[in-house]
């Protein structure tokens, strides 16, 4: 399944890539949320949030009242995480505050899901060459990523994988990194990452893998149409 995202920043619709330079920016939401309504799911990141320096959280209810939404950026607690589910989203995606330069913090998970229930918790690892990085993915660890997913597993409903070395490149996804990662549990696998190609996310799809579509969708690269419900799984 293709997963369309919508990024915030400044008021804005925005891509970024490598998370920091901008690609393109628009203020004509509603004509993405049209495009993207034919989608079971879309992902709704606030960017400002994610990196502390404002938020965009009229935008964000406003999309959830339009679109299914799993949304994500600045939910550091569980309280965070409840605002969300009580702005429409349908889950939400934590990232670092369930996994830090220490390693996995499944207590933290489970404090995570006692509030929201597990159901609509979806842990965002994001990795380079195989190893989680933090902090708006400025800050390497150690933490093998499918390490922290299985400390995680018992908390969350599924993960949000990106993978960084090729984020918003248009290059392609890493296939065979997303097989290892579907491997690695048995909980829902979303990967992001230098997705360009129908053919990727179907390839994904069939590996059980669904997929998240940024630049590609935003740029015509990828015709989101021929992948939207109910021509999608």
């Amino acid at each position: 399944m293709l997963i369309p995202a919508i990024d915030f920043k400044g008021g804005r619709v925005v891509q970024l890539i490598q998370g920091e330079r901008l690609a393109l920016e628009t203020r004509d939401l509603d004509g993405w949320i049209a495009r993207f309504a034919r989608f079971p799911l879309v992902q709704v990141v606030d960017l400002d949030a994610a990196l502390g320096s404002g938020h965009n959280r009229e935008l964000v209810r406003y999309t959830c009242g339009q679109l299914t939404c799993q949304v994500g950026g600045g939910l550091r607690t569980p309280a965070d995480a409840e605002r969300a589910i009580d702005a429409g989203a349908a889950r939400v995606i934590v990232g670092s505050a369930l996994v830090g330069p220490e390693g996995s913090r499944p207590g933290q998970a489970a404090a995570f899901a006692n509030a929201v229930g597990a159901d609509r918790l979806v842990a965002a690892v994001d990795s380079r060459a195989g190893q989680i990085v933090v902090n708006g993915w400025k800050t390497p660890t150690r933490v093998p990523v499918e390490e922290a997913m299985r400390a995680l597993e018992p908390h969350v409903s599924g993960f949000l994988a990106t993978l960084v070395d090729d984020e918003g490149l248009m290059r392609g996804v890493n296939v065979v990194a997303a097989r290892r990662l579907r491997a690695a549990t048995a909980r829902r696998l979303i990967v992001a990452g230098g997705v360009s190609t129908v053919d990727e996310v179907r390839a994904l799809d069939a590996d059980g893998i669904d997929a998240v579509a940024g630049m590609a969708g935003y740029t015509g690269a990828m015709r989101l149409e021929d992948l939207a419900w109910p021509s999608g799984r």
